[in-house]
């Protein structure tokens, strides 16, 4: 695996790979790696000649100071991970290589209704700092392929936004990559971490609280299914900031179903400090 530090050598060493025909998939992360990112790693390396991670943990995208301060690290074991998985570029940026103290005056995207609901609406700004990472990171790695999980189903659909409209829809395509689950239905994630022993026995509530909505899921009025679910969360001693269904492609929140409308569940809930998102296709 070759590491890079800086855009220049990266951008230089990824230029003569696209000039000898080799195709680019890229998968970026925050680090704190899990089996749900190596997934990502090992689509990518079936569809692309070379592939590509990164590490960076993005201080934009936290709304919270505190939650980018606790957020794990773990480098070296990230760094092994990545080689035991045969990625073949890693880049691991400063914050300085990715922000420069000019970069990011006015810079605004217009994400329309995705802004305003969900995790757009209990944690201002995120998205914009999200955005504002995965332009500079697309920039300099120009993947054809893109690999995010779909755990982030709504930062999916704002990272393909994105795509869209920085005019690269016709040039990468984004590829959205089934949630891995513990064997307790847990979703994979870096957060998991922060969790204690007594957190990490009930934190697989969220998924049950989806499985039921799913389970339960009749044409008709929607709120009944979705205030049990929530209640089961609130059971367990989560503190939910939202339990929802929704259209499926454009998230447009749903309070009544024809029997026919594709639709997704997402919840987020806090157990204590620890903040947990996931979500369940209930129709597909």
């Amino acid at each position: 695996m070759v590491l890079f530090k800086k855009s220049a050598a990266l951008q230089k060493w990824l230029g003569k790979q696209r000039k000898k025909g080799k195709i680019i998939g890229f998968v970026p992360t925050m680090g704190a790696l899990h089996d749900g990112h190596l997934s990502l790693i090992e689509a990518s390396k079936k569809h692309n000649s070379i592939t590509v991670s990164s590490i960076f943990v993005n201080p934009t995208q936290f709304n919270d100071p505190a939650d980018f301060e606790k957020y794990p690290i773990t480098l070296e074991k990230d760094i092994q991970l990545l080689e035991q998985a045969d990625c073949d570029v890693l880049f691991l940026p400063s914050v300085s290589e990715i922000y420069p103290e000019w970069a990011t005056a006015n810079e605004q995207y217009d994400l329309g209704y995705l802004e305003t609901i969900l995790e757009g609406k209990y944690r201002p700004g995120h998205f914009q700092g999200v955005c504002k990472v995965v332009k500079r990171l697309l920039e300099k790695v120009q993947p054809g392929n893109l690999y995010l999980g779909q755990k982030d189903y709504q930062q999916c659909m704002v990272i393909t936004k994105l795509t869209e409209l920085m005019g690269w829809k016709n040039t990468m395509k984004v590829n959205i990559c089934p949630t891995l689950r513990e064997p307790d239905g847990l979703a994979m994630s870096s957060r998991n971490m922060r969790l204690d022993k007594e957190e990490r026995e009930k934190a697989p509530a969220i998924y049950r609280a989806l499985t039921y909505i799913k389970s339960n899921l009749q044409k008709g009025d929607l709120q009944p299914v979705k205030v049990k679910a929530l209640q089961m969360l609130v059971d367990q001693g989560f503190k939910p900031d939202y339990i929802e269904i929704a259209d499926a492609a454009t998230l447009q929140l749903s309070n009544e179903w024809d029997g026919r409308q594709k639709l997704v569940t997402v919840a987020a809930a806090f157990l204590n400090e620890v903040r947990l998102i996931d979500n369940l296709l209930l129709n597909d």
